[in-house]
């Protein structure tokens, strides 16, 4: 055991871990020269694209260290990006210690500290490593100066490598390997072992994840679930060497897979204990969270004969991915469809993009929400995510909606312009602390449902690409929601209906009404399309009919001749507009939803 080393690479987003991960399976021979390619524990065509990680990734590698002695390295790969840090959070309570990755250039950002306080939170042994060394603007001494004020670690430790040459990569093998610490536990006790991953093989059903605290596993072995309460038989375990390695045991310390004939992800719990069957342990691993769901949004297949495959497609995505949640919609505009659950925009954003992608689905996407908590009249508690069951005003007592304790680093410069940003945005409460020279930390108290729409890239335009951002549930407070429809002809389209603060009702109610005006086409008479709270029209647009001049064939004659003519012309519009249905078009929908994400 004391030659095994479980640790994993932590960093804001884009700070280079993938890069960092690449250079380690290198140096410790763990790939072929011809079979390496860059991100190689990133398997998704959208992690390769945008050159980010969306779900984490472990491999077990063989290094021989400069003493002589062969050390079992378990590298756990995770997400930078703030909505999926419970992926962090779990490969976290794998570990027993962590690199902190810090970008030369950038410094220290929102992400890396609160993964920082993570990693704390489990007790985690850290090692800095300053990447991105061979960059023009990279500046060490006060990347180090800010890793002793901002982190509180020793900056002489911090090692400086460039992930993309390879300079400094030795050094961090060695570092890994005298500073980290390694696992403790016995093999003789009963089992605990953390499921803290899973991912799904069309062949042998759910492949787990598992880093064992406590005893021994064997192949042929019965197991079950603490949490779940479900039992299995081990078929198969060993080391993830990126091919699955099979092996006759795992014991105290090791991080390997288990194929155990479990059918989908929802069967079990990711950060769930497994322990023996015949003698199980006392007690689950302490720190097992369940993801939880913070943003709402309907997906509606683009044609309406592609709802069977738009089911087919969010079964498959959700075997692999436990987080997503859906269930069955249906709106008078756009037919049958899912309200779904997601971990933030980023996580939506790639679940839209996998369905479009991997499944050839067009798709229409409503905006996104956040679940509300409502106190009726009759002193009932419900919980309302989706515009299409909020109740009757009259039966409501009190609304209150999530909080979220948000983190903004900024160059000195800007601090003006970011609070005024968070002022707009509904702000509770905001204090400054600043970090190093130059560098400020805001930390304000804000509802969630306002940075869902166009905060973050507000923030980034502000900033000029320097502001950082990360976020932290921590409340719900009361508020003042309302629900607004929005009328085409006067009559209520369901799809585009949405929750929102009162103060920011009508701004957004004359936007949807500007882009449906531009966007639904002319007809033979006058369309109104207004925004309404009840009974209450608070924003309105009009589209223009198409005009025949019926006066033209005139050529004299009396005045009354003429308005005769129009006259019968105003009643045949009338009647028109009295009887006539406006067509509104696809494109309509995704032109006005599309925007307000934007």
């Amino acid at each position: 055991m004391k030659n095994i080393r479980n640790f994993c690479i932590i960093a804001h987003i884009d700070h280079g871990k993938s890069t960092l991960a690449d250079r380690l399976i290198q140096a410790c021979g763990g790939v072929t020269q011809r079979e390496f390619h860059d991100q190689i524990l990133d398997s998704m065509d959208i992690e390769r694209e945008r050159g980010i990680t969306i779900k984490s990734n472990s491999i077990t590698l063989t290094y021989r260290a400069k003493d002589g002695e062969i050390y079992l390295l378990n590298l756990i790969d995770t997400p930078g990006h703030v909505d999926f840090s419970h992926e962090v959070r779990r490969s976290l309570m794998a570990c027993d210690g962590a690199l902190i990755v810090v970008d030369a250039s950038q410094g220290v950002e929102a992400q890396t500290v609160a993964n920082l306080y993570l990693a704390l939170e489990y007790d985690l042994t850290l090692l800095p490593v300053i990447n991105k060394i061979d960059l023009p603007a990279a500046d060490v001494e006060r990347v180090r100066e800010e890793i002793d004020a901002d982190l509180g670690l020793d900056a002489f430790e911090a090692i400086p490598v460039s992930a993309k040459t390879g300079v400094g990569i030795d050094d961090v093998l060695e570092g890994i390997v005298h500073k980290l610490p390694c696992p403790n536990g016995s093999p003789d006790t009963a089992l605990k072992a953390l499921v803290f991953d899973a991912h799904f093989d069309t062949y042998r059903g759910v492949i787990l994840q598992v880093r064992v605290m406590e005893g021994t596993l064997k192949t042929g072995e019965r197991i079950h679930f603490m949490h779940s309460g479900r039992d299995y038989k081990v078929d198969e375990l060993g080391y993830n060497q990126l091919k699955l390695t099979p092996r006759d045991q795992l014991s105290v310390g090791e991080v390997g897979y288990i194929v155990a004939g479990v059918k989908t992800v929802k069967d079990i719990e990711i950060g769930d204990t497994l322990t023996h069957l015949e003698r199980q342990a006392a007690e689950p691993i302490p720190g097992y969270k369940e993801a939880k769901q913070v943003v709402f949004s309907s997906i509606y297949p683009m044609s309406t004969d592609e709802y069977p495959d738009l089911t087919k497609a969010l079964e498959k995505l959700a075997i692999n991915d436990a987080a997503l949640t859906y269930e069955k919609d249906s709106s008078a505009a756009l037919g049958f469809g899912f309200r779904c659950g997601f971990l933030g925009l980023l996580h939506l954003d790639v679940i839209q993009e996998r369905l479009q992608r991997e499944f050839d689905l067009g798709l229409v996407i409503s905006a996104p929400s956040v679940k509300y908590k409502l106190v009726l009249k009759n002193g009932t508690t419900i919980d309302v995510d989706n515009p299409s069951y909020w109740p009757d005003p009259t039966m409501i007592d009190s609304t209150t909606e999530p909080f979220i304790k948000a983190s903004i680093l900024i160059p000195e410069e800007y601090v003006g312009p970011v609070m005024e940003l968070c002022r707009e945005h509904r702000s509770d409460s905001q204090t400054m602390s600043y970090l190093s020279a130059g560098r400020v930390e805001v930390k304000s108290e804000m509802p969630l449902g306002e940075v869902l729409f166009d905060f973050y890239g507000k923030l980034k335009m502000i900033t000029r690409g320097y502001g950082s951002f990360d976020y932290e549930p921590i409340e719900y407070r009361q508020t003042d929601i309302v629900k607004v429809d929005i009328l085409v002809n006067k009559e209520p389209v369901d799809a585009l209906s949405y929750l929102v603060h009162r103060e920011k009702s009508r701004a957004r109610a004359l936007h949807y009404c500007e882009q449906l005006a531009e966007a639904i086409p002319r007809h033979q008479f006058k369309i109104p399309i207004q925004g309404a709270i009840g009974g209450d029209i608070i924003a309105r647009a009009t589209i223009n009919p198409f005009r025949k001049d019926v006066t033209a064939k005139l050529y004299g004659g009396d005045v009354t001749r003429k308005n005769k003519l129009l006259d019968k012309q105003k009643k045949g519009k009338a009647k028109m507009k009295q009887f006539g249905s406006v067509n509104i078009p696809q494109k309509a929908f995704i032109a006005v939803l599309r925007s307000d994400n934007d």
